[in-house]
């Protein structure tokens, strides 16, 4: 149990090599609008990113593991790490890791629903998964005053409109392109009436990055921008970045072990090549300490007429997902153990 009674790490096996397994917990404050035995109970809380069945998965992996391990067919020890906060800041993965988490662990895997993928397939990716995802917040002060005489205020509005459009066009000119960096706001509010310019106003963006070098520099290169494209509208401008969750970069070792494992336990046809996604995911911690990998796991309903997403109030999955995720688990750790890549 970790220190805070939200996770579990649960070694199985004996022996001095270990692999870890990770499934995250959390829900999202989102109704469940989905008619289904499995509905969420309480209100306006639901798994609309697929974390139970995550969850479901490493527990039965963990069961499987654990046979293998009363019969001494298990070459090593198994950790499985059933994580809190995946969803939120500050994000679980950092606690796991400060409670052992990781300790004597050569290697990590973990896999996420994707319901594009029909239940069946996994997808597979090595280096740039998903991106680092932080925050930005600017604050801008100046005096305000009647539209009619905008040259005797600092003009607010004005120069956040210069802020929301010419720093992310200045950002894409400053990064190697190869970088995958985007900044785009998603809040931007400056006083109430028509004919008043304000003394206050803010725009709030995320920033994500697929290139771990990029995403190191890029806090003080935005701020510098920001600072730059305000300087000349007389407004004072308050810079305040926030840090997310780095970006998951597969191992290549890694990956080619979780390949060939999802190819031996559902058929190589059944294993295809993943997107890189621009959403955040927290496994990117584990990722900064030991060598390891994360899938994408195949969920989407064949023949139904709704697309789902992930993040949605009706997000839903095919269940046979849950036994295609076990045996894909089960394999990549013993293909782990076994390897000696890491």
């Amino acid at each position: 149990m970790l220190p805070k009674g939200n996770g579990v790490i649960c070694d199985i096996g004996h022996g001095d090599r270990v692999i870890a397994l990770r499934a995250d917990l959390d829900a999202l404050p989102l109704p469940d609008t989905k008619d289904v035995p499995y509905r969420s109970t309480v209100e306006n809380v639901t798994h609309a990113c697929g974390h139970d069945v995550h969850t479901t998965v490493l527990l039965g992996a963990g069961l499987a593991l654990a046979q293998l391990a009363e019969r001494d067919e298990l070459p090593g020890r198994v950790r499985l790490l059933f994580q809190p906060a995946e969803e939120h800041m500050p994000s679980g993965a950092p606690e796991v890791i400060a409670a052992g988490g990781l300790k004597d662990v050569s290697g990590i895997f973990a896999l996420h629903c994707y319901p594009q993928l029909p239940v069946g397939l996994v997808g597979v990716r090595s280096g740039p998964f998903t991106a680092a995802a932080d925050k930005v917040e600017v604050t801008l002060t100046g005096r305000g005053g009647h539209t009619a005489r905008p040259h005797l205020t600092a003009d607010l509005v004005h120069a956040l409109g210069r802020v929301v459009v010419d720093v992310p066009s200045l950002l894409d000119r400053r990064v190697d392109p190869r970088a995958g960096v985007s900044m785009v706001f998603g809040a931007v509010r400056a006083g109430e009436a028509a004919n008043a310019i304000p003394i206050e106003g803010y725009a709030r963006a995320t920033v994500r990055v697929l290139n771990r070098d990029a995403w190191r520099e890029v806090p003080e290169l935005i701020t510098q921008l920001i600072h730059d494209v305000v300087a000349g509208t007389g407004a004072e401008a308050h810079v305040k970045y926030t840090r997310g969750v780095p970006p998951v970069v597969n191992d290549r070792l890694a990956t080619a072990v979780i390949a060939g494992a999802a190819g031996a336990a559902l058929g190589p046809e059944r294993v295809v090549e993943a997107e890189i996604s621009m959403g955040g995911e927290d496994f990117a911690f584990y990722l900064e300490q030991v060598p390891g990998a994360m899938i994408r796991l195949g969920c989407g309903i064949p023949g139904s007429d709704v697309k789902f997403d992930i993040h949605q109030s009706a997000f839903d999955v095919d269940e046979r997902s849950i036994g295609y995720g076990v045996r894909v688990m089960v394999h990549t750790a013993l293909a782990a153990l076994s390897a000696g890549a890491f």
